[in-house]
This record gives C-alpha cells, sequence and structure tokens, in this order.
C-alpha cells in the first residue's frame, strides 16, 4: 500500500493516532506480508483521509479530496489511462504551468522522480486517499475506454505498434531498441541478420521504453540504473497473437532494450521443416525414437537448437508417452508435456528439477542446457536407466561435445554407453522463390572444394517483393550427425583429441556442416555464398 509503511506507522503514533502498543499486538495478529495500515483502516482505527492527510502534511504536499469535485474532462484525456491505472495517479488540474496530480503515496520517491519526465512536463503532487483514489482512476479510465484523439501519448502508442506490425511483416525474431548519442536507432533481426529500420528524435527514448514497460505489466517504469526482464503478448492488426520476451540494460546514452519475439508458429513445427534432407531426416528419425541414451544438439546462440528440441517433442508427443521438460525460461506452452521452469533464485537448477523430474516416471526427458558437471551426471544415469534425454550443449561441432562433457567430469565409459548421438547445427538462409538460374564460380568452388572442371548449375539470389529484393527468404538448418556406434565408442574411450574424434568419425561417415551445406546448395535451397558464410569455421 504505502513504499515506507514503518514510517508511516511512526508519523502516526507522533500524530497521537495510535501507540507502539496497538502496533506490536497487531503486527502479531497478522503475517509478514499483511499491511498493518490496512489493517488500522478496516478495523475502524482512522480513516483513510486521516492518514493521506498525515502522509501529506509530513510530505510538504497538499491533501485533497477527490469525492468533492468532478475533473475536466480534458484534463483526463491529456494522461494515457493504462498509464494512470498502472503506476496510481490521477491528474486533477492544470494551471499552465504544471499538471496537478493526486497520488495516495508521497513517499514513493520513484513515482516521484520519474512522473514528470514520462508526461514531458512539471507536476504538482496532492495526496488522496488510496480508496478513493482507486474509486476515481476506475471511473475516469474504466479498463476498456477508447482514449481520445488528442492524448498526448497517442503518437508513441502508434508509433510502439507500428514498430510491432512491421517486425511481424518483416518476420523479424528480434527488435533492438538502440540509445545512440543523438538518436534512437531501431533494428530488427531478419533471418539472423540485424536491419535498421528506422531512427527517431532521441528525446523519444524515455517515452518508448515507459510503454513497453507498462505493456509488460511486470517491470518499473521508474527504475533506469539496473537490467529489467519482461514480457508481453499483444494482438496485431492482422488478427495474429505474438508473445515478446523483454530485456532492459542501462548504457551510457540511456536504456537499451531487445524483444525476442517467441514465434508459435514452432510450435507446430515437425522434423520436416528444420531443413533436413531425406537420408539425414530418417537417420534423426530413428535416433530421437530410441528407447533410451542422450541425444545432444549443439551449436552457438542463434543456432536453432530450441526450435529443433520443440520439433523433436513434437514428433515423439503420444498419449501413451510422458514427456517433462526443464527450461530457462518456459518460452512456449506445449500441450500434453509437463513443462519445469528453472529458478536458481530458489535452488530450482537444471540439476534440481532432473532430479525431481525422475520420480515422475517419465519417458522423455528435455533438458534446456547442459551447464555443469552435476547436470550432466545426471542427464547420463537418466540414459542409462531407461530414459530418453534431449538436451543443448555449447560446441562449435559435434565430436568436441564428447570432451566438453569430459571437461566436466563425466566418464568418458560413461559418455560412449549412454550418448547415441549428438547433432551440430547452423541455420542459413534459404533461396526465394524469385531464385535464378547460375553456376558457381571459380572461387566459391575453391572454397567450397567443388570440382568445376565442368560447369556445375546452381541457383542464385534473384530479388522480389517477397523478400524485400534481398534474393533470400527464411532460413533451414544444415546439420552434421554424429552418431556413436559400436566402432566410435571404443575411439571416445581412448581419450582422442577433438581434432582426432572429429578426423575418425569423418572416416567413418560422419558429414560436416559444410558438407551438408554444400549438398543444400547443389539441391538449389541455398547459395553457395550462404553456406561459405555460416561455415566458416569448419573449413578444414
Amino acid at each position: 500500500m504505502y513504499s515506507n509503511e514503518n514510517y508511516l506507522l511512526d508519523l502516526l503514533v507522533e500524530a497521537g493516532a495510535v501507540d507502539f502498543g496497538t502496533l506490536d499486538a497487531i503486527r502479531e495478529q497478522l503475517s509478514p506480508m499483511d499491511s498493518v495500515v490496512e489493517y488500522l483502516i478496516n478495523n475502524g482505527y482512522m480513516t483513510g483521509d486521516y492518514i493521506a492527510q498525515v502522509a501529506a502534511v509530513n510530505s510538504g504536499m497538499e491533501f485533497v479530496d477527490l469525492t468533492q469535485f468532478e475533473v475536466d474532462p480534458s484534463i483526463i484525456a491529456s494522461v494515457n489511462g493504462e498509464i494512470a491505472r498502472r503506476v496510481g495517479f490521477l491528474p486533477i488540474g492544470d494551471d499552465g504551468f504544471s499538471l496537478q496530480v493526486a497520488i495516495s503515496d508521497p513517499f514513493a520517491m520513484e513515482t516521484l522522480d520519474s512522473l514528470p519526465q514520462f508526461l514531458g512536463r512539471d507536476v504538482a503532487f496532492f495526496v488522496a486517499s488510496e480508496a478513493e483514489l482507486q474509486k476515481a482512476i476506475a471511473k475516469y479510465y474504466p479498463e476498456k475506454k477508447t482514449y481520445a484523439k488528442g492524448d498526448t501519448e497517442s503518437p508513441i502508442i502508434d508509433l510502439v505498434d507500428t514498430m510491432f506490425n512491421d517486425a511481424h511483416t518483416m518476420r523479424a525474431s528480434d527488435i533492438h531498441i538502440e540509445p545512440m548519442e543523438d538518436r534512437v536507432r531501431i533494428r530488427f533481426r531478419v533471418d539472423g541478420r540485424l536491419v535498421e529500420v528506422a531512427n527517431h528524435p532521441k528525446k523519444l527514448l524515455g517515452p518508448i521504453v515507459a510503454r513497453l514497460k507498462v505493456m509488460s505489466t511486470t517491470m518499473s517504469i521508474a527504475e533506469k540504473r539496473v537490467p529489467q526482464d519482461g514480457r508481453i503478448e499483444l494482438d496485431l492488426k492482422d488478427g495474429s497473437h505474438i508473445d515478446l520476451r523483454v530485456s532492459t540494460v542501462p548504457t551510457n546514452h540511456g536504456e537499451s532494450v531487445v524483444m525476442r519475439i517467441l514465434d508459435k508458429s514452432a510450435l507446430a513445427l515437425g522434423l520436416p521443416q528444420l531443413g533436413f534432407l531425406t537420408d539425414d531426416e530418417a537417420t534423426f528419425d530413428r535416433l530421437v525414437t530410441l528407447p533410451d541414451g542422450v541425444i545432444l544438439v549443439t551449436g552457438p546462440t542463434g543456432s536453432g537448437k530450441t526450435t529443433t528440441l520443440y520439433a523433436c517433442l513434437n514428433h515423439l508427443n503420444r498419449p501413451d508417452k510422458k514427456i517433462i521438460t526443464a527450461e530457462d525460461p518456459v518460452e512456449y506452452e506445449l500441450s500434453g508435456i509437463n513443462q519445469v521452469m528453472i529458478r536458481t533464485e530458489i535452488g530450482m537448477t537444471f540439476a534440481a528439477a532432473l532430479r525431481a523430474m525422475l520420480r515422475q516416471a517419465p519417458n522423455i526427458i528435455m533438458i534446456g542446457e547442459i551447464r555443469d558437471g552435476e547436470t550432466a551426471a545426471i542427464a547420463i544415469q537418466a540414459a542409462m536407466t531407461g530414459h530418453l534425454v534431449l538436451s543443448t550443449l555449447h560446441t562449435n561441432d559435434a565430436p568436441s561435445s564428447v570432451a566438453r562433457l569430459a571437461d566436466m567430469g563425466v566418464d568418458r565409459f560413461l559418455i560412449a554407453s549412454a550418448v547415441r548421438a549428438i547433432m551440430a547445427q547452423r541455420l542459413c538462409r534459404c533461396l526465394c522463390s524469385c531464385k535464378l538460374d547460375g553456376q558457381l564460380t571459380p572461387k566459391q568452388a575453391a572454397t567450397l572444394g567443388i570440382d568445376i572442371s565442368r560447369p556445375v548449375k546452381v541457383p542464385r539470389p534473384g530479388g522480389c517483393d517477397k523478400c524485400r529484393g534481398k534474393g533470400m527468404k527464411g532460413r533451414m538448418g544444415i546439420f552434421e550427425i554424429f552418431q556413436v556406434t559400436d566402432d566410435v565408442r571404443g575411439l571416445i574411450n581412448s581419450d582422442l583429441t577433438s581434432a582426432q574424434l572429429r578426423k575418425r568419425a569423418r572416416e567413418l561417415g560422419m558429414r560436416t556442416l559444410r558438407e551438408d551445406g554444400i549438398r543444400k546448395v547443389l539441391a538449389g535451397r541455398t547459395s553457395a555464398d550462404e553456406v561459405i558464410r555460416v561455415t566458416t569455421g569448419d573449413a578444414s
């Protein structure tokens, strides 16, 4: 109710309205989360108006009785009601110099400091009782109110709404709002690459960020000194519903905001939509339908690992299977699957969640990421006791995951016994349907190691309205599947280095990321330059 209730109670004692003995007796009846001030009001010790008057006198503000007058509609229309409801204030007058605003907590310094900046003008604060203030806010700003065309916040609301609709139209995966020295830069990440789409005056940074914080419902408008995280759900003009994960970080030029657009269409993906060629799809299908063992998906951040895991879960989700996941965070809700949110601040780590999940008798376990030796050891144990475990690792290629697990403290003989396959992946852009006829250049062929003693015909990017003239639209995976066969188990147990293991795996038939990319170039799915770009580290 009040940001500093103990201070207010001291003021009430000083005013003679109550004594410390009574307060101590009341506290013994209440839980630590209950408000003593609310108890005093509800049990007739004093009125809300009296408490507001004491708070006003001791904060140097005037008390206002909101039941005694009507607020001019033009004053109400000058402020966005969503902001008023969220922050808890009511505009009550305008003297031409400052906007007069009623609040109930004159000790909330964050509100006092931030509201003038957010409203873009000087503010004169008045104190009203909490109950009367809430009634007045509900009266003047009902939940479904349509604000007047002259609403001062409308341009910011329209700007943010347009940004969301444009990002959806362009199929962006992220929205970046970046404060520069003299402007605010807006960039979208489309098919893995950042595209600058707008620049706004620097003065709009505060209102834009505040609008996003209000929409997220869990972020503080006033707090600008520390990073914050939130989530936004909204309906777009075309009827689409999207979720966004919001992150703010203070920088030297103001708060930077990045919003990840959580594309729910990923929930409907199956294995065929990931980009496999027919033989690799059959191999991966066989691997993920094994009754037990560990299947790992590896790659850097943004390589599509989580999407692949969700596609696997969709493929495996049947009435006769019990599936449990441990995720940080749970980004999508999957029907028919038990999902556990990782919360390290209360001890719900991946390892703790995994231990608990094993007591739930699952057939299939998905761990968002194996980050430490404890989680790795439990995952291996689960696989060896009859569970299929799906998870991710941050390694650049598939064979080096063996060394990564060994570095975490997992014995190599356990890795050889429990791991069924490791798949590295990257995302590359697909050729748009406007692709043109072409052939490999000598430089491309040399880089990819392709013999062009005869011309090799491959499509090249064109350009149309659908791909915004880029020639590329959408993304697909390229894959490196490292199967742990009997021969490979012997190699793992022989303490080979990652480079040696990779060399032997290739001799046994493993295709590298670049080799899979080359197959997709020759199949007309992507361009040679795109495969070269995303497999630079795989050139050997």
